[in-house]
């Protein structure tokens, strides 16, 4: 998958070369043959035109010599500000960016490119690409997860402005994990709660699971420690409808197994509360919403 992606990145990039390979590639041929020795890491950004700056650009993304694509790049829109050139440049500038892991950079100029270009041919691919830069911040759950907050806000604009475009399927993959990472951080927090015997406050953390989150990996283990965080409660009715929605959705996971035996040691079993709030959570767990 991680090939995939790659390789759908780098042919949008190669698109966006090739409109302008045209009229640029006469200009920088033209200078190679005047000196066959000329260094492309050396040219002036101060005299040259934006269409022999972006073929150099170009030029250093295929060498790998990612850092001075950017300052070519860079150099075109600080030339010829909102110019079509520009335009161009801001596109594989944030890109270079991205893949130069300067993430803070990619960022701006993705954003920038967004507030100036939002109806543009690129917009679909350079907000797609915003995302990912957000994407590859995320971090593991027992640290902060603002970067799957913002994966998740970057990602659904491609999803709802660009419906159509070919990233939509790998928005809706990143968001998918980006959510469970989010799920995973109140597990984590529900969970150090619930080893301190401070039940209530790991209950409004696993309740945030089961209700904002319904389709993550964390569902399942939710619904098992609300049954235990109500059961040491003394709330019983309750810790049998988490039990009943777990077997519901899950009938042969081993957290059900535990749960209903943990109420078998009382003389209990799942039973449903049509009132309770898990029972409603539950119907949008069993029709995937």
């Amino acid at each position: 998958m991680a090939y995939a992606r790659s390789d759908m990145m780098m042919k949008t990039a190669r698109a966006l070369l090739a409109s302008v390979m045209v009229l640029s590639a006469g200009a920088l041929i033209s200078g190679c043959q005047s000196d066959p020795d000329i260094d492309i890491t050396k040219l002036g950004l101060e005299t040259d035109p934006p269409d022999v700056l972006y073929t150099q650009g170009l030029a250093n993304m295929k060498a790998g010599n990612m850092a001075e694509a950017a300052r070519k790049f860079d150099a075109i829109d600080a030339q010829n500000p909102f110019s079509e050139w520009a335009r161009k440049a801001l596109v594989m500038s944030t890109f270079v960016k991205y893949r130069q892991g300067r993430f803070d950079d990619a960022l701006a100029s993705g954003n920038r490119y967004m507030a100036q270009y939002p109806k543009s041919k690129d917009a679909a691919y350079v907000q797609y690409l915003v995302g990912l830069t957000y994407s590859k911040q995320i971090v593991d759950v027992t640290q902060d997860q603002r970067a799957s907050q913002k994966t998740i806000e970057a990602m659904q604009a491609v999803v709802d402005n660009y419906p159509d475009s070919e990233y939509v399927d790998d928005a809706q993959a990143k968001m998918r994990f980006a959510r469970d990472q989010l799920a995973g951080k109140e597990m984590q927090v529900g969970r150090y709660y619930m080893e301190r015997k401070e039940y209530l406050a790991a209950i409004s953390r696993f309740r945030i699971v089961v209700e904002k989150y319904p389709n993550t990996n964390q569902v399942e283990e939710a619904l098992a420690r609300l049954v235990e965080a109500y059961y040491a409660l003394g709330v019983v009715e309750e810790a049998q409808t988490a039990a009943a929605v777990l077997g519901h959705n899950y009938p042969d996971s081993q957290w059900y197994a535990d749960s209903y035996k943990l109420l078998q040691s009382g003389g209990a079993e799942p039973r449903e509360n049509k009132g309770s709030w898990i029972a409603a959570a539950g119907k949008k767990l069993l029709l995937g919403s």
